[in-house]
């Protein structure tokens, strides 16, 4: 029989050796009980993880874009709802125009309504969400609609100096008592079309882009999320609030001329109601396919969740009980070790 000595030095470094790997698969088995997924995804799946790690980017860009779509229905609906105002400002508009060619509005309801629908124009085409102008197209950071009432507008300057080269005289001036409605047609057709329909827009009323925001809605799709200011609509609805205010200020406008552009205003609501309808319901088709293209990620999302819970999940159970196990472990090792530690020849003699 062969006897062979083991001192106390090295039996506490052996002990103080396995303290170190169980504080380490401790820190490991804690995070996988808070986290419910694997400590190390190399270790544990191997030559799965590249698998994981595709399937985790993949569901990171679909929540990305889930998330983006979030912020395109909020912009769509402020849009929708920007534009359900205008026409029904429209409409009201529409009634008091028809009111007045009927003789059932004084002027000064009718100039009241066309100054009310201006600025509700203004206001609503300059409204923001999130910071961003969303009647702007592209220029997001640029105010679309200059204020026509306000003060060095350069469309209240166009349209003054367009009256005044073609008459001779400004729209106040006691000679355009003798404007017929021949006249006055002629202008509007001619000279302040032009100015709404034409370049004239652009150059002295809007600042907004023509280019809509496309977004991607999913991941082979993309789609016009956004409309601007210069649309049709919105163009003729300025060009008869602002003849009526313009005509109907007038304390010496002839009522032949009153009436003609009353008239003419009349038929540009009507056709700007039309095409804001047409526009909301293009927001509409819109937002549906953002709707459903958000279902379809989410399922997709919800798919990919499941299949990288089954390659990394852990069993919440089982792994509270590893830490569990492990802390025993732990304080029954630092409890050999302070025995250990105590023993000595000294004390034994």
């Amino acid at each position: 029989m062969k006897t062979s000595f083991v001192s106390t030095a090295s039996v506490s470094q052996s002990l103080r050796s396995q303290l170190m790997r169980m504080q380490s698969e401790l820190v490991s088995a804690n995070k996988e009980s808070q986290t419910l997924t694997v400590a190390d995804r190399g270790l544990a799946l191997g030559a799965r993880t590249t698998q994981s790690i595709s399937l985790s980017r993949d569901m990171e860009r679909i929540n990305g874009i889930i998330d983006q779509n979030g912020l395109i229905s909020s912009r769509l609906t402020a849009t929708q709802n920007g534009l359900a105002q205008i026409e029904e400002k429209a409409q009201a508009f529409l009634s008091t125009l028809t009111a007045g060619l009927a003789g059932d509005a004084t002027e000064a309801v009718t100039l009241v309504d066309a100054k009310g629908t201006l600025d509700t124009l203004t206001s609503i085409m300059n409204t923001t969400f999130k910071s961003e102008h969303i009647f702007s197209g592209i220029n997001t950071d640029v105010k679309p609609l200059n204020d026509y009432t306000g003060a060095g507008s350069p469309a209240k300057a166009a349209f003054d100096t367009s009256f005044q080269s073609f008459f001779g005289f400004t729209q106040s001036d006691p000679a355009a008592a003798n404007i017929t409605a021949a006249q006055m047609t002629t202008f509007m057709d001619s000279v302040v079309a032009p100015q709404f329909l034409g370049a004239g827009w652009e150059a002295n009323w809007s600042q907004a882009s023509n280019q809509t925001i496309t977004s991607r809605i999913s991941l082979n799709e993309t789609v016009n999320t956004s409309v601007n200011a210069n649309g049709d609509g919105v163009r003729k609805l300025a060009m008869a609030a602002t003849a009526i205010y313009e005509m109907l200020s007038s304390p010496t406008m002839s009522n032949a001329a009153k009436t003609a552009a009353t008239e003419k205003a009349y038929t540009l609501v009507s056709e700007a109601i039309g095409d804001i309808t047409t526009t909301r319901s293009g927001i509409g088709i819109v937002e549906e396919r953002v709707t459903k293209a958000t279902a379809r990620l989410q399922t997709q999302a919800d798919l990919f969740e499941l299949t990288i819970g089954k390659m990394e999940g852990v069993d919440p159970y089982e792994a509270s009980t590893r830490v569990t196990t492990l802390l025993e472990q732990i304080e029954t090792s630092y409890a050999l070790t302070a025995r250990l530690q105590n023993l000595s020849l000294t004390k034994f003699l």
